[in-house]
């Protein structure tokens, strides 16, 4: 399965243009790719307390949309962050687009960073949907640095889990080490993107976008500058990681919380 990582730049309340920077690289994007990647909240970028009123949009606002089309018009699936607007209350959310147009699931940041604290509300649940043959999860961000959330994941069935990033120095390596592990302990491939460049309040975000498999062997990093780089998931790894013995099967301990399953295939984990 081939996917793209699109490890970009960003403007912070700057949706025009990081719209503009994200229908180029699905544009770009070539012909066999199934599956692109953006990094955090990459269509407005991250909005402060005083801006999310205005930057933030409902998901069938006119920029989710647009993604929609481009999605549709390519063929190919689409993950990408927004600062969702949700009838006046604000998340940071992921949307993966399939290669119809149609939003197949949305993931809101449930563990907020101290610069989220006061502009987003946090989610209340852990998603999974069925993929192109796959059962993909989405975290974000500072999500990957609590192993109960990619444990959440796997307990829905997860076999690839993507990392939307908006990591930044000097916590690069944190998130090179928390990736690796988080694939490694519940035998799923991890996919992160992260964002590179400079950001509002003198942020520089740490890049390091990367592709590691079911053992948690780091196979793909990118640098510290924009690229748009392509990464092959070998699924037959997935069976061969597992092969020995399940740490979901002989975990002492489950996570709480209700599971639901929903009709067109998504599956949920409520946070108790």
């Amino acid at each position: 399965m081939k996917v793209e990582l699109a490890q970009l730049a960003g403007q912070d309340n700057g949706t025009a243009h990081n719209l503009k920077s994200a229908l180029a690289a699905i544009t770009a994007s070539a012909s066999d790719t199934q599956l692109i990647v953006f990094p955090e909240t990459h269509l407005m970028g991250f909005p402060s307390a005083d801006t999310v009123a205005q930057i933030a949009e409902p998901l069938d606002g006119p920029t989710v949309q647009a993604v929609q089309q481009a999605a549709r018009a390519r063929k190919i699936a689409v993950v990408v962050g927004v600062a969702e607007n949700d009838n006046g209350t604000f998340y940071n959310t992921t949307l993966l687009i399939d290669a119809e147009g149609e939003i197949a699931l949305r993931y809101r940041k449930t563990h907020l960073w101290a610069s989220d604290r006061g502009v987003f509300s946090a989610g209340d649940r852990f998603v999974t949907a069925q993929w192109n043959g796959l059962r993909v999860g989405v975290l974000i961000c500072y999500d990957i640095e609590f192993p109960g959330s990619a444990r959440a994941l796997a307990q829905l069935g997860a076999e690839l889990i993507i990392v939307t990033n908006g990591n930044m120095d000097p916590y690069g390596p944190t998130h090179r080490t928390a990736i690796m592990a988080r694939a490694q302990e519940n035998q799923a491939f991890a996919l992160m993107v992260n964002r590179v460049g400079e950001g509002d309040g003198q942020l520089v975000f740490a890049g390091g976008s990367a592709l590691v498999d079911p053992f948690g062997t780091l196979l793909h990093e990118a640098g510290r500058e924009p690229c748009q780089f392509s990464v092959e998931l070998d699924l037959a790894q997935l069976a061969a990681a597992r092969r020995d013995y399940r740490y979901l099967d002989d975990q002492r301990l489950r996570l709480a919380g209700e599971v639901v399953e929903h009709a067109d295939g998504r599956r949920e984990l409520l946070m108790p």
